[in-house]
């Protein structure tokens, strides 16, 4: 394994099993998983829909590439594409979610004969030589070199940075007022595309206001440039209010693309992006994926969005993460060390700071371990990885949220008491 493979905890774990919203390590101990595989695992470990799925799929046939047609492909195609809100949609299947967003800046950078691409301060959108080129997260760009000309702009952190104190409507007038003065500054106005996730998942869960995309999609409409919705993390209802992330921003219409991984295998790897049949289109050479659109990821993602449809898991999770994020924030009042609990539905972040106020990546560590050693596995992010990232899958109840609220109690206590005695000598 390579020295940049990155691993949680001194001691990192090695998980066996799983079921329902649990995990089990080697050593036989159970932990509540409020992360889900990265917000992978959608709906449930152990998903009897999906396993059954999946075997029954794997006796017929395993692969056969997209140079074949296979029913499953092409049903999870149909479901996508009307599901996604796009009009004339198609859709294109991948393995992850790095590979949708490659392919959609494929798409947006031909169709517009441009390599500009417009991004957010904060973003993360994959870990291929082009995606890392429209990464605005230090932290998860290794390389400054890309086949691409990114341009940054405001938007994604809403409660840092020089419009922090601005209110929503000003941020966004704010926001807007940087993109235009971005555009003037480009090569004849002729960038591709906008790319960005309606809330930040690697960068901390961080969200705009609600709208801003909307009051962006009319600049860029302006310049015939494309939007380009990354859901890889938000799509399939986990924000609860809305089913894609981008229905937050609808005023004017939906994303001319919109890519999509991570939960709707619910651990297969299943990646994808939709556009419009013109955008899509576009390409005038010959494409395939080997395991894109495979019969057995595609079976998997059927059984998991039928089940997530037919149990109103979004729903679920307006009702379960509201409940989730109120009982954080009454934990977080107690506790200086918590600066901000913010997400929507189940995508909570918690940002951990110093005593002076100043981002703490050593609080969100320990955060991790106590974690663990009370019996709740979370994630972390932020730009200054000062952030507590909690997506359980999106079937938890409430009792399984108030148990790990009290478990994140315990643990966020425990880091409270070390940085204040760290601090004091």
């Amino acid at each position: 394994m390579p020295d940049w493979l990155a691993l949680y905890y001194r001691d990192p774990l090695e998980l066996t099993h799983g079921e329902g919203r649990h995990v089990w390590d080697a050593e036989g101990r159970r932990y509540l998983d409020f992360f889900g595989g990265i917000l992978t695992t959608m709906t449930a470990h152990a998903l009897p829909e999906v396993t059954k799925a999946v075997s029954e799929q794997a006796s017929r046939i395993i692969h056969s590439s997209t140079l074949y047609l296979n029913r499953p492909m092409v049903d999870l195609a149909e479901r996508i594409a009307t599901l996604s809100g796009i009009p004339d949609a198609r859709v294109f299947f991948t393995t992850s979610g790095t590979e949708a967003n490659d392919a959609a800046l494929l798409l947006a950078t031909t169709y517009r004969r441009s390599n500009q691409i417009l991004a957010l301060r904060n973003s993360y959108h994959g870990r291929s030589f082009s995606t890392i080129g429209v990464t605005g997260n230090s932290a998860w760009s290794p390389t400054s070199l890309s086949p691409l000309q990114t341009l940054y702009v405001h938007g994604g952190i809403r409660t840092r940075g020089p419009y922090a104190q601005l209110s929503d409507a000003q941020f966004i007038e704010a926001c807007v007022a940087d993109l235009q003065d971005m555009l003037a500054q480009t090569q004849r106005g002729s960038v591709a595309a906008l790319i960005a996730e309606p809330v930040q998942g690697v960068g901390g869960f961080t969200l705009p206001p609600d709208g801003l995309f909307a009051a962006f999609r009319e600049v860029l409409q302006e310049h015939g440039i494309l939007w380009i919705s990354d859901e890889v993390q938000t799509g399939w209802g986990r924000t609860g209010e809305h089913f894609w992330g981008w229905q937050a921003h609808a005023r004017n219409g939906p994303p001319d693309l919109l890519t999509f991984a991570k939960g709707i295998g619910n651990g297969m790897a299943i990646g994808g992006v939709v556009a419009r049949a013109e955008v899509m289109n576009c390409l005038d050479a010959n494409s395939i994926s080997t395991f894109g659109g495979s019969p057995v990821t595609m079976a998997a993602g059927l059984a998991n969005l039928s089940y997530l449809i037919e149990h109103d898991l979004q729903g679920n999770s307006r009702r379960v993460g509201g409940l989730l994020i109120e009982r954080l924030r009454a934990v977080a009042a107690g506790l200086p060390v918590v600066r901000e609990v913010r997400g929507r539905g189940l995508m909570i972040g918690i940002e951990l700071v110093d005593p002076d106020g100043a981002p703490s990546a050593h609080a969100a560590t320990l955060a991790l371990e106590y974690a663990r050693e009370e019996g709740v596995l979370i994630g972390k992010g932020g730009r200054e990885g000062n952030a507590l990232r909690i997506a359980p899958p999106m079937s938890l109840s409430v009792a399984e949220a108030e148990e790990g609220a009290a478990l994140l109690e315990a643990a966020l206590t425990r880091v409270q008491s070390e940085v204040a005695a760290e601090w004091q000598t």
